[in-house]
């Protein structure tokens, strides 16, 4: 039977650690957690069964791994060091027989993005983020339409639009709207960006590295890598949507406490095919994945144990190819949610009821 494996790490520490031993993440402190996860070998998480392809009826089985390093941790210590850490979990996978790895949250963002790692394991590497990417647009696109907004005529903001997911999100979304707003912290790099863009994107292209130009986006796609929230509630727009891909999270819990007129979804959650069993709760309902998951495992569906999303460099074509073997295989984008929580359709009435009456204030 052909098989993956895939790495998780606490990104919430207490909340993480308490997931998989109660008692540690009841009397461990954060930074007690951070420390103690320096010395701390890579953890057995789960066996993972029931994954059926819809179109062949294959089945395959997988392993969750964890490496114990917070995301303050894995910027805290040398790359070398992290590198180590991420490579001893990948061993750990290699001696259970997988045949595939997926790097996940943070472990898939430390230094090059995968290639240093893929080059130190015998068995093929990616992120995840090619599939990623396409879900967390087919999850504005989707959003934009419960909220009544028309995307030809509607400003778009990527966050972190300089990332190899922020870049390539920008590239397929900005040939669909009226206006694309790229913010990042360098400028340089923006107008690197923009130049690329401008070829092709029949939007105007704005840049700017301040965050307060998200009061003119009608939907807005985040992507950063910042281990602290970077989208507060005077940030946004009365009746706008944000897709919050980023793990640790980039919009402040406060949105959801003080906003009830915005849309805050999670993005990349996908159904997987078959009845999935994961052994283990990492904040998912039952049968859902995160899409950076969901590549590994269609991936090794269909058999294509290669190394293949990895490096900076991400392509839309690899991001449609992807997209093809998940939609083949009987992957879906899922409902919504916002910090972890479902979305239901009364809520984004009431949001969009809210949102009107602010509108009308203005």
């Amino acid at each position: 039977m052909d098989s993956f494996a895939f790495i998780i790490h606490p990104i919430d520490p207490k909340r993480d650690v308490s997931r998989k031993f109660p008692f540690l993440g009841k009397v461990l402190t954060e930074r007690q957690i951070d420390f103690f996860s320096t010395f701390f070998p890579p953890v057995y998480i789960s066996e993972i069964e029931g994954i059926t392809s819809q179109s062949t009826g294959k089945q395959i089985k997988g392993w969750f791994l964890a490496c114990p390093y917070t995301p303050r941790r894995m910027m805290e210590l040398p790359e070398r060091t992290v590198y180590r850490k991420i490579v001893q979990t990948g061993l750990a996978a290699e001696k259970l027989g997988a045949q595939i790895l997926g790097l996940g949250a943070f472990t898939s963002v430390v230094g090059d993005a995968g290639v240093t790692i893929a080059q130190q394991l015998d068995i093929p590497v990616t992120t995840g983020d090619s599939y990623t990417i396409m879900m967390a647009v087919q999850a504005i696109r989707e959003a934009a339409k419960v909220m009544g907004i028309n995307m030809k005529d509607a400003t778009v903001a990527v966050v972190g639009a300089t990332g190899s997911i922020g870049r390539v999100c920008a590239e397929l979304i900005a040939g669909e709207v009226a206006r694309t707003l790229l913010i990042a912290r360098d400028e340089k790099k923006l107008a690197v960006l923009h130049d690329r863009l401008k070829v092709h994107a029949r939007s105007e292209l704005c840049t700017s590295t301040k965050m307060d130009v998200l009061k003119e986006a009608h939907l807005i796609l985040t992507v950063t890598s910042a281990i602290h929230d970077v989208i507060h509630p005077e940030h946004l727009m009365p009746g706008s949507v944000v897709c919050d891909v980023a793990r640790p999270r980039d919009v402040s819990a406060m949105v959801a406490a003080k906003r009830d007129d915005i849309l805050v979804i999670d993005g990349g959650m996908v159904d997987v095919p078959g009845s999935v069993d994961f052994h283990f709760n990492f904040g998912f309902p039952e049968g859902k994945a995160y899409a950076c998951m969901a590549e590994t495992i269609a991936l090794a569906l269909e058999g294509r144990f290669e190394d293949y999303t990895v490096g900076k460099e991400i392509t839309v074509e690899r991001v449609k190819e992807i997209t093809e073997i998940a939609d083949r295989h009987g992957f879906r984008m899922s409902g919504f949610r916002s910090f972890e929580k479902e979305v239901t359709e009364e809520q984004i009435d009431t949001i969009r009821k809210n949102a009107r009456g602010k509108q009308k204030q203005r």
